[in-house]
């Protein structure tokens, strides 16, 4: 792919262009397949490790963070229609296989969380699971219920920044 790109803008620059565009739409066909065919490992991937999955659990190892992103996202939608006050599992692994051992997925996963208002935590038990409570200390605003009682009710040696 890259290979058909870098010859494309040398083509171009010693003015064939046509041939350069042949070249490039041939990058571009390659950029396509390589899309497609991560698209089918990363479904493949999802799928086998969430076949004995218990319900209200998802894990995303083996996944790039945004793909764990899209699936996480849909799967907490899939559950917010079941209706009722639940707590998913979603395991997102401690980081050991990533670059420096950090966690890519986990921070992730708590933005993607926190940006929809959804209470997150990390589970006591296991620290490559995060525990989302939907709809847990929230309104049907999405605002943190317990936040007015801690500004209408702060510590005597408490001090508030606004």
């Amino acid at each position: 792919m890259k290979q058909k790109f870098d010859e494309a803008h040398q083509a171009y620059n010693s003015g064939a262009r046509g041939r350069a565009k042949e070249l490039s739409n041939q990058g571009k066909s390659h950029q396509r397949n390589r899309d497609d065919l991560n698209q089918q490992a990363a479904n493949w991937i999802y799928k086998e490790n969430n076949r004995h999955s218990p319900a209200g659990t998802i894990d995303l190892h083996g996944l790039y963070v945004q793909e764990s992103i899209s699936y996480t996202e849909s799967f907490i939608a899939r559950e917010q229609r079941k209706g009722g006050s639940r707590t998913l599992r979603v395991i997102v692994g401690k980081g050991i296989h990533s670059a420096h051992h950090a966690p890519k997925i986990k921070p992730a996963i708590e933005n993607m969380v926190t940006k929809y208002n959804l209470a997150v935590r990390l589970d006591p038990r296991n620290a490559g699971v995060l525990l989302i409570d939907l709809h847990a200390g929230l309104d049907h605003r999405g605002i943190d219920r317990g936040l007015t009682e801690r500004l209408d009710k702060p510590a005597a040696d408490s001090c508030l920044l606004m």
